[in-house]
């Protein structure tokens, strides 16, 4: 499961099995469907782990700007998260928590 405690160092050994099995010749077919189906998961958690990050990233500034991240900054995150981090992180800067609120608050 995603929430699964051990799902993140399960899925890294699996992902070094994963480039050890392919830098060696494949000629086992079970070999070669293993790597094929552990890409899409090892990808999936870096995918998260990027997107955890980012969230992170915004709460952080959310924090250092307004002292604190109350329940109006809690749920603008979702729709700053939906911009790329070179948009996002000019308006996060920039702009007033009135305006963020108002800017997001609506997505």
């Amino acid at each position: 499961p995603v929430s699964h405690p051990f799902r993140q160092a399960t899925l890294e050994l699996l992902y070094t099995l994963r480039q050890n099995l392919a830098a060696q010749t494949i000629s086992e077919p079970e070999d070669r469907e293993l790597i094929m189906r552990l890409a899409p998961l090892y990808q999936q958690e870096r995918e998260l782990a990027k997107l955890e990050g980012q969230r992170q990233v915004v709460e952080n500034l959310l924090r250092v700007r307004f002292g604190s991240v109350d329940a109006e900054l809690l749920a603008i995150i979702e729709a700053i998260l939906a911009l790329p981090p070179e948009e996002f992180t000019p308006l996060l800067v920039q702009l007033s928590r009135q305006d963020l609120i108002a800017r997001f608050g609506n997505n």
